[in-house]
């Protein structure tokens, strides 16, 4: 089989392998299958065409070291390399290869990634400047609440059903990564701008057929892009005054800082959150830990009163 043709079979072989027996998320099997497209660009250019049952330990590194020269951060060349080991496991899982070349690849050490989040005063500051006499003021409103109060994922927040929302008993179900379901309570704030949203304002973007049940609408009618959140929620933070690196996720970010500031057991976070794991619902500890060490700093005699050493 030609090369070309061989990499473009197993790619999308790949790919249904990563949805239909890993479960993987969209945004997985995208980022994934993007790193495998570009792997298969570097060998057809520098690599003399090869095919992927034939490339090397040496031939991944080298396209690593390529990729590296792109001044990309230590997360994305991370990422690489765990789509790559991803993809040779998958070969040598359907017995395409006998050895694995990727299989001494290493990822960069990451060092400790603490999130951007936000103050409540400035969430308070971002809705403030919301002008509600424009058709979409209400509904972007009702998007901040609901990333914030709830403490969903973008794609969580664009996939939310009508049907999902138990407006009597105030809980949201939650299809989350891999399918995976949580149901979220909901306070009374957040519940009241949902209910307002849902009998007041959402009928005036005309859902079309396929997305009546659908929560969040843009103008014609369909649902909502990430991207459009995105740009949603960077506008709100701008026109705030915010200059932080703002993104709907920070506010997710938020949700489970403040939650934890306030006294709230971890483990609920994490359930929250749908976090599999709880080593990843602990990066709020840190965050928890940061603000501490401010307050030393800030308030501590022996910090505030200069020493002749």
């Amino acid at each position: 089989m030609e090369e070309k043709t061989q990499w473009k079979k197993l790619e999308k072989e790949f790919e249904n392998y990563l949805q239909f027996e890993k479960n993987c998320s969209a945004n997985t099997i995208c980022a994934y299958s993007r790193d495998v497209r570009k792997l298969a660009a570097f060998a057809k250019k520098h690599l003399n065409g090869v095919s992927p049952l034939n490339i090397t330990y040496e031939n991944l590194q080298e396209f690593l070291r390529a990729q590296a020269k792109g001044k990309c951060n230590e997360r994305t060349q991370a990422r690489w390399v765990s789509s790559i080991k991803c993809f040779y496991k998958f070969l040598l899982e359907e017995d395409y290869i006998t050895h694995n070349p990727s299989h001494l690849l290493e990822a960069p050490k990451l060092g400790l990634y603490l999130p951007d989040t936000l103050s409540f005063s400035e969430i308070e500051r971002m809705t403030e400047k919301i002008d509600f006499s424009q058709k979409n003021g209400y509904r972007n409103y009702c998007i901040l609440e609901t990333l914030y109060g709830c403490g969903l994922r973008v794609s969580e927040l664009i996939g939310l059903k009508l049907s999902d929302i138990n407006l009597k008993e105030s809980f949201m179900r939650i299809e989350g990564k891999g399918g995976k379901v949580r149901f979220v309570p909901i306070t009374n704030y957040t519940l009241k701008i949902i209910e307002t949203y849902v009998r007041s304002y959402r009928d005036n973007y005309n859902p079309a057929p396929k997305n009546t049940d659908i929560l969040f609408l843009n103008n014609r009618g369909a649902a909502l892009s990430r991207v459009m959140v995105f740009i949603i929620i960077k506008d709100m933070a701008y026109r705030a005054g915010i200059r932080k690196k703002i993104s709907p996720h920070t506010l997710r970010h938020s949700f489970a800082t403040h939650l934890l500031q306030n006294g709230a057991d971890l483990r609920f976070i994490q359930e929250l959150l749908g976090h599999s794991s709880i080593t990843t619902t602990e990066i709020y500890t840190h965050l928890e830990t940061e603000n501490l060490r401010d307050a030393i700093v800030k308030y501590h005699p022996r910090n505030k009163k200069k020493q002749n050493v």
